[in-house]
């Protein structure tokens, strides 16, 4: 897995800092910090599944069916973001590519 790292480009809501892109196993994953989130967006098959936390940090995780879309379920714990992420989309959690920007999210 490698990750690329570039600035927000076009179509971006006011992004603060850097978005980092990762793929893997077929599903594509974008970090991103906006005003307000860090949002760890997965894509695969057409689907899109994103784990969201305020830019501080200490919030629980929201988990939504896009960047935009409405909130699903909140966790404290980033594993079962991730497995509700991975539910949305029908792959095994395992098979989720993490970007090092992201693996602290969580409480």
């Amino acid at each position: 897995m490698s990750d690329t790292t570039a600035d927000g480009g076009a179509g971006a809501e006011s992004t603060e800092g850097e978005s980092t892109e990762t793929e893997a196993n077929g599903i594509a994953a974008r970090y991103e910090e906006t005003d307000g989130e860090r949002l760890l967006t997965f894509s695969a098959d057409g689907a899109e599944a994103t784990v969201a936390q305020n830019v501080d940090g200490y919030a629980m995780l929201k988990v939504r069916a896009g960047p935009t879309g409405d909130e699903l379920e909140r966790y404290y714990g980033f594993d079962m973001a991730l497995d509700h992420a991975a539910e949305l989309l029908g792959v095994a959690v395992r098979d989720l590519p993490v970007p090092d920007a992201a693996a602290d999210m969580g409480m």
